[in-house]
């Protein structure tokens, strides 16, 4: 069973559930908001939900905030700052803290950017999809590409050094002078971050009812070749299958997701993951997913949706489903120490796929090879329950 000797690093996740229009192409939890704001409901809310989870990370410190949606910057600096100073209230952070807050261009102007850096923000993540009108269109989008450009250029000027830029391939009517032309136009912008995410069609969207005619998989495979060569040759580092960031500047927060590192989720429909060294177990659950609920229930137990606690065969299995996405694979001591078990778990597996030619497996680290990242979901099979 699980043995843990340390604690991994600790993140906390801030969901904000709402966007003006929801995108037909999104499976995430967001809803289109059709009423005013809930401002201080909802951060009233987020504060008693922190409040009641801190019995489960007490003492623990946070590496990073996240700030995701929807469409967190819809709300106003003025209840971010007071969110982050409770959270500072009761959490004690690692120093320096990565906060990053998710930014949709067409609900943002440069005066909200510069009082969010003064907030507390210090990355902010910007989606802009496409700089092509028609995409964009398609894409459900409220913004424009000229919009993009502005949004980008008004986060310069409010002060901040760090920006991922979220770009989407493989989209309806695309071609590759097109994919090609919006990886150029975000390198020009210079961010420190681009995360690069070929469209897939998700159940319980608009476009699994009505699915969109999309390029064939031989030619998306290839544009996606091309665009990644002109990441690398700018100088962004291909770290994760779908991010690229330069020297120093890979999302901390992203990261300790991909390196099996604990969560705390709050906000409607968000996730944790919570290792438990007392009681040498890891915990998952999630909070109700419906903002309503969620703003009714917050103060009950009946806010958290469900909870589960995992087998080491579950656990084996989201660990390798979340570390070989990254290039560099992962050591073998992150293995045990994340994991609670001995790297002797896996072994027979690990065999299996150094056979096939999948992974590097040397005595400290375990990692893809461009054959088992292309494979990659063959690859997960292998360290199925």
């Amino acid at each position: 069973m699980f043995q843990f000797q340390t604690l991994p690093p600790l993140s906390l996740y801030i969901h904000f559930p709402w966007c003006v229009r929801k995108c037909p192409y999104c499976d995430f939890n967001s809803h289109q908001l059709f009423q005013n704001l809930p401002e201080q409901a909802y951060i009233d809310a987020l504060i008693q939900d922190l409040e009641q989870d801190l019995p489960r990370i007490r003492g623990r410190k946070i590496i990073s905030i996240f700030m995701g949606g929807g469409t967190p910057s819809l709300f106003s600096p003025e209840f971010i700052h007071r969110l982050l100073s409770s959270v500072y209230s009761y959490l004690p952070w690692s120093l320096p803290i990565e906060i990053t807050l998710e930014v949709n261009p067409g609900a943002i102007d440069q005066r909200k950017l510069a009082e969010l850096r003064s907030a507390g923000i210090n990355r902010l993540s910007l989606g802009i999809q496409s700089f092509s009108d028609h995409s964009l269109k398609v894409l459900g989008r409220i913004h424009n590409a000229k919009q993009a450009c502005q949004t980008i250029e008004a986060a310069y000027r409010a002060g901040f050094d760090n920006i991922n830029l979220d770009l989407i391939f493989g989209l309806p009517d695309q071609t590759q002078v097109q994919a090609l032309y919006d990886i150029k136009t975000a390198i020009d912008f210079n961010p420190t971050h681009i995360s690069h995410y070929q469209l897939t069609i998700e159940p319980n969207t608009y476009f699994h009812r009505y699915p969109p005619s999309l390029p064939v998989d031989e030619s998306i495979y290839h544009w996606q070749e091309l665009c990644q060569s002109s990441l690398e040759n700018a100088g962004y580092e291909h770290y994760e299958v779908s991010a690229f960031a330069k020297r120093d500047y890979q999302c901390l927060h992203n990261v300790n997701y991909w390196q099996f590192g604990d969560y705390l989720g709050i906000g409607a429909g968000a996730h944790s993951k919570i290792t438990n060294g007392a009681e040498n177990n890891i915990t998952r659950l999630w909070k109700v997913k419906h903002p309503t609920a969620y703003l009714t229930q917050i103060g009950t137990q009946k806010h958290v949706g469900g909870e589960t606690t995992l087998t080491p065969q579950d656990t084996i299995f989201e660990f390798m489903l979340n570390t070989l996405r990254l290039t560099n694979g992962f050591s073998s001591t992150l293995f045990e120490a994340h994991t609670g078990l001995p790297l002797s778990a896996i072994e027979m597996p690990l065999r299996q796929a150094k056979e096939l030619g999948w992974i590097i497996w040397e005595p400290n680290y375990i990692q893809p090879t461009q054959r088992g990242s292309a494979l990659l979901n063959e690859l997960l099979e292998l360290f199925l329950p």
